[in-house]
């Protein structure tokens, strides 16, 4: 089963979240867990468990860490990735969620309905980058990858 049956964030260096980026998670773990596509493909020099995936996400020295376990707590793989492809798509991110957040307060549907569209496509970026970063590494489709990119977004808020 090539799926992510488990995820834990490292988050216990981060300050607390806002109640948005905490409700951002919370929604994205749920998705995530309902419904996800994950596998480590296979290499040459070793073997790769089958999943499904425990999976440890978080930031450590400055690189995205993917920590991959199978059900029995075995090691499936770790990888690293540098945060660097991900800052600016991650900043253009934060800026539209905020505005967005303020749009719900105050503005009409339509003018709320069009930057949650720019939201979204800055989104779909987010995860298209993260499928690039994780080739040869995990393959996931665009909808876990979505959801996978929302919780690096809230692992860069406190980073």
């Amino acid at each position: 089963m090539s799926r992510i049956f488990e995820i834990n964030l490292d988050d216990t260096a981060l300050p607390p979240p806002t109640p948005e980026i905490e409700q951002e998670r919370k929604v994205a773990i749920f998705d995530l867990l309902e419904d996800n596509s994950f596998d480590l493909p296979q290499r040459s020099d070793r073997p790769v468990p089958d999943g499904p995936y425990r999976l440890d996400l978080g930031i450590k020295e400055r690189r995205l860490v993917f920590g991959v376990q199978t059900e029995a707590h075995d090691p499936a793989g770790e990888f690293h990735l540098s945060l660097g492809p991900f800052r600016q798509v991650v900043k253009d991110y934060f800026q539209i969620c905020e505005s967005y957040f303020d749009a719900v307060k105050t503005l009409p549907p339509s003018q709320i309905e069009t930057i949650d569209m720019a939201r979204r496509g800055i989104h779909n970026e987010g995860a298209r980058v993260l499928q690039e970063r994780l080739e040869g590494k995990a393959e996931v489709d665009i909808d876990t990858a979505r959801r996978l990119f929302t919780l690096i977004c809230v692992l860069h808020f406190g980073g």
